[in-house]
């Protein structure tokens, strides 16, 4: 854990009746209840009814109708007399027009609650729909950080896949048809009240969904890990965020994910019925988004935003390509911090220096980058030279998480870790 002793931190503090009594405060949020294990879904319903939950409204998508999953999931919730209606027009990275017809669906069916089932995208869009359901107007009147006014419709779900974490986090990630961009929601309020995460339905998950979706959860671990330290994050005064920071629970519940990465990620890519793997992996993305919901997401994510909304790759690969590139930038910073993530990932080896370690913890995540077939430069994914210059421009506008990064980039450093990348 990265505690500093606050004598030396570098903040104000008082000493009060012998205790240290700090400026600088952090909160911790999580989904209202958190059920994980195998066969976890078969309690689904008994968590529904506790919640007073009766007429659900399953978001979800065509793919998942036809891996027959849904049919899984809707059987043992009207086996317990729980009625279900089914959205299946999910798809990536969903146009918030969409929500606003998803709403309206809950409405003619008189749904109670809604349950959003599949990877993060259907989540997501589970998430917008509740908050259309509770506060009305369009999704485009909730982007940015806190702008949500009060607690959405009720809100559960059960993620497909072990990457996004969305199942417990305060995003919301959409895409703006009309500007050609990803957009976000951010609001502690969308955290759902109930989440249900069992890895036995990650068993239908494709190799190449495993490996974007697991590279993803990866991200979210490192830069949670690695972020600013929450006594030095710095928010603007009367500015709001759902992001901290870094500081020792994002650090627990981050490490471990980075831990569980480090040992599954690659077997389950390589055979994905491996149950043990595919636990490992679904705990790891739970813990991953247990750490960047709370201390925030980074460099990677921002430089990702317009490289993913102009070649269309998953948002998990985006994530992926970039990851090692922005390391190597943040390392030179902080060598202390990316040595930790060099023991996590199971790479240390005895005698290194700490500037070694964290050279080191950049070299592992390139290789478990090339074992799982993530592609290694922009290129590969359709990037242009010529794009670039208009991709750090963007990212540097994207202040809310680049003030999470390890530490501060400039627009020019943020071509140069393009460039690096390309």
């Amino acid at each position: 854990m990265r505690w500093t002793s606050p004598e030396h931190s570098g903040n104000a503090s008082a000493q009060v009746h012998g205790v240290v009594e700090m400026r600088t405060t952090w909160t911790f949020h999580s989904a209202g209840r958190l059920v994980f294990g195998t066969n976890a879904v078969l309690q689904l319903p008994q968590h529904l009814k506790e919640l007073d939950a009766h007429r659900l409204l399953i978001v979800t998508d065509s793919t998942l109708v036809s891996a027959g999953v849904v049919q899984q999931v809707q059987g043992v919730l009207e086996e317990n007399g729980i009625t279900t209606e089914v959205f299946t027009e999910g798809c990536p990275e969903p146009p918030l027009d969409l929500a606003v017809t998803c709403a309206e669906c809950a409405r003619v069916a008189h749904s109670d609650m809604i349950l959003g089932l599949g990877g993060g995208s259907n989540m997501d869009l589970a998430k917008i729909t509740a908050v259309l359901l509770a506060h009305g107007g369009h999704p485009k009147d909730y982007l940015g950080d806190c702008v949500v006014p009060g607690p959405v419709f009720p809100l559960a779900c059960v993620p497909t896949t072990a990457g996004t974490g969305s199942e417990v986090t305060a995003a919301a990630v959409l895409s703006d048809i009309e500007r050609g961009i990803k957009v976000a929601v951010l609001s502690d309020f969308l955290r759902p009240i109930l989440s249900v995460v069992d890895p036995l339905l990650t068993l239908s998950c494709p190799t190449h969904v495993t490996a974007d979706s697991g590279i993803d959860a990866l991200t979210h671990a490192i830069e949670a890990f690695t972020a600013v330290d929450n006594q030095h994050f710095p928010l603007p005064e009367g500015e709001r965020s759902i992001y901290q920071g870094s500081f020792v629970l994002t650090d627990m519940t981050a490490g471990k994910a980075i831990e569980l990465i480090g040992t599954y990620l690659k077997r389950a890519v390589s055979d994905g019925s491996d149950r043990e793997a595919r636990e490992g992996m679904a705990l790891a993305a739970l813990m991953a988004g247990l750490g960047f919901s709370n201390s925030g997401v980074a460099a990677v994510h921002a430089l990702e935003y317009p490289v993913g909304s102009a070649v269309k790759t998953s948002h998990g690969r985006g994530n992926g390509i970039l990851l090692p590139y922005v390391m190597e930038f943040n390392r030179h910073s902080n060598p202390t911090v990316f040595a930790k993530v060099c023991r996590l990932l199971g790479v240390f080896e005895e005698g290194m220096s700490e500037k070694e370690a964290a050279a080191e913890s950049v070299r592992a995540v390139s290789q478990l980058k090339y074992d799982i077939g993530i592609p290694d430069r922009l290129r590969d994914v359709g990037v242009m030279e010529e794009q670039l210059a208009t991709f750090a421009e963007t990212a540097a506008g994207l202040t809310r998480i680049l003030r999470v990064n390890t530490c501060a980039v400039e627009q020019s450093e943020l071509l140069g870790i393009l460039n690096s990348a390309w």
